[in-house]
């Protein structure tokens, strides 16, 4: 198998064994060495301390002096050479004459190794290959009265300090073996969590499945926020793409949960389907999943898209639909009025029918002339007009207070003027006609400082927590309903720094104030 398509966990397990084996390997080489140096350190010590203690004692000095040195010391060296191990003893003239060796024939002989600086009066050491070999010497001066009468040299042969080394070999080898042996149970157990964490693959494959993840994460037109639970980093994406960071307005870096808009900080570990969201810029369909694997809750998932273009197209398409359902109620209206109007005639009841007919057709033109003329903004007035007829349908009381004068919806505009009115008036709307008799009043005003709308019901009214969730995101007291209304509002209002509160006394409304210095 190519090395490079070998699993990562294997690649890694015979780079850390072929690392490991050479380390010791090396370590191992090197405590030998240390070991020779360290013995021939020792060395260098015992034969130093046993030519001087020789050279000082006061039977050398006698012995010299005699007419057979000899005879005196050759017993003595060898007696201490055989206590202290070591491989020569040689007590010699200063003209390198030996009065005493290991080998009796080499007694009277000139001694080979150097002697000058012991001459000078300096004790030294030294490694020379003499009669019995290379070895590890020490040559001292003897003094009898401040005059060198004689030297002293012990020594130890190399094939007696490596003999004491290779004793030593089995512990290093011993302790070498081991160390491979933990290197090789340590290296595969690495290499086994390795192949967990990777699941057998290969680097190319890993390498492949990260750009692969990468390419989609940056590619993909939905939003992606993974939340990890398995690495104590509970509450930080591990995952965002840029999609996620665009639609939520996310800055760079770290993300935690608080930073999400405050609906969605709310969904916490749940799952959520095809939920609606509105942020202060955008309307999003959340969707959130755990993340499971071998049985366990790793993270969750969390997948947005923008829905805003889709709402507003929506909302238009609603504002469609209630002018289509005013007209149609209108045409009904108008075909019962024309049946009542035409019974009448044939009835022969002529002034009733002229009085019936003048008096529907003067109360509807009363409220046309009276929107056009204080309504500066004909999409406003025309949405007005058709909230009347559409709430009547429905057996709602809508009226347009005396009060409503605008020139026009400045800061907003004439789309955002009716996405704002028409959601408050169908919120309304959709509580007054749960009861009998219920009625919607809008006020719509402004001065020098602010746009004033305010939709009163029949209804209870929303409270605090009611008011807050729904203007967070979709709400509604409606089953299946989305109730993004409020929180379509909100949003609007939010984005021209106005205001919008709830009230409950003396009836139910919504008041929503946009500065108008607003831009």
């Amino acid at each position: 198998m190519n090395l490079r398509d070998m699993p990562l966990a294997r690649q890694v397990l015979a780079l850390q064994l072929t690392v490991l084996v050479v380390v010791i390997a090396a370590g191992g080489v090197l405590a030998l060495f240390d070991a020779r140096h360290d013995s021939d350190e020792a060395t260098r010590d015992e034969v130093t301390a046993v030519a001087v203690t020789l050279a000082s004692a006061p039977s050398t000095v006698a012995a010299v002096r005699s007419a057979n040195p000899t005879a005196l010391l050759q017993p003595q060296t060898e007696q201490i050479r055989m206590q202290t191990g070591m491989d020569f003893i040689v007590v010699m003239a200063p003209d390198r004459t030996r009065f005493t060796h290991t080998d009796p024939d080499q007694i009277g002989k000139q001694f080979t190794g150097t002697i000058d600086r012991a001459l000078a009066g300096e004790t030294f050491t030294e490694t020379y290959a003499g009669t019995l070999g290379p070895s590890i010497r020490a040559v001292t001066p003897v003094y009898d009265d401040g005059q060198v009468v004689a030297l002293v040299s012990a020594g130890v042969t190399r094939t007696k300090i490596g003999s004491e080394v290779t004793g030593q070999l089995p512990g290093i080898l011993l302790v070498v073996g081991l160390g491979i042996v933990v290197a090789l149970a340590g290296s595969l157990l690495l290499s086994r969590r390795l192949r967990r964490q990777t699941h057998g693959m290969a680097p190319a494959e890993l390498r492949a499945m990260f750009e692969h993840h990468e390419a989609v994460l940056h590619s993909v037109r939905e939003g992606l926020l993974v939340f990890d639970i398995d690495t104590g980093r509970d509450g930080y994406a591990a995952v965002v793409n840029d999609e996620g960071r665009r639609l939520l307005d996310l800055p760079p870096g770290p993300v935690r949960r608080s930073d999400l808009p405050a609906s969605l900080q709310g969904l916490g570990e749940r799952n959520t389907r095809d939920e609606m969201h509105v942020t202060p810029a955008r309307v999003l369909v959340a969707n959130q999943e755990p993340v499971v694997w071998g049985g366990r809750t790793i993270g969750t998932v969390l997948t947005i898209r923008d829905h805003t273009e889709l709402q507003s197209v929506m909302g238009e398409l609603d504002s469609v639909r209630g002018f289509a359902d005013s007209l149609r109620a209108q045409a009904h209206e108008s075909a019962n009025k024309l049946h009542t109007v035409i019974t009448m005639v044939e009835l022969g009841r002529y002034d009733a029918a002229v009085e019936f007919a003048t008096a529907e057709l003067q109360l509807s033109q009363h409220l046309i002339d009276r929107l056009t003329n204080t309504v500066g903004e004909p999409a406003l007035a025309a949405l007005l007009l058709g909230k009347v007829d559409q709430s009547a349908e429905r057996g709602v009381e809508l009226t347009v207070a005396d009060e409503t004068a605008l020139d026009s919806t400045e800061p907003l505009t004439p789309h955002e003027a009716v996405t704002l009115v028409g959601n408050l008036i169908d919120n309304a709307i959709d509580i007054a006609a749960q009861d009998d008799g219920g009625w919607v009043e809008v006020t719509v005003t402004q001065d020098d400082s602010s746009l004033l709308v305010q939709v009163a019901d029949s209804g209870p009214g929303l409270d605090a927590d009611a008011f807050a969730a729904a203007r967070a995101r979709g709400y509604s007291t409606k089953t299946g309903h989305h109730g993004l209304g409020l929180a379509l509002v909100g949003q609007l209002v939010a984005r021209h720094h106005g205001s919008i509160e709830a009230q409950r006394e003396p009836c139910a409304a919504i008041i929503v104030r946009i500065p108008r210095s607003a831009t």
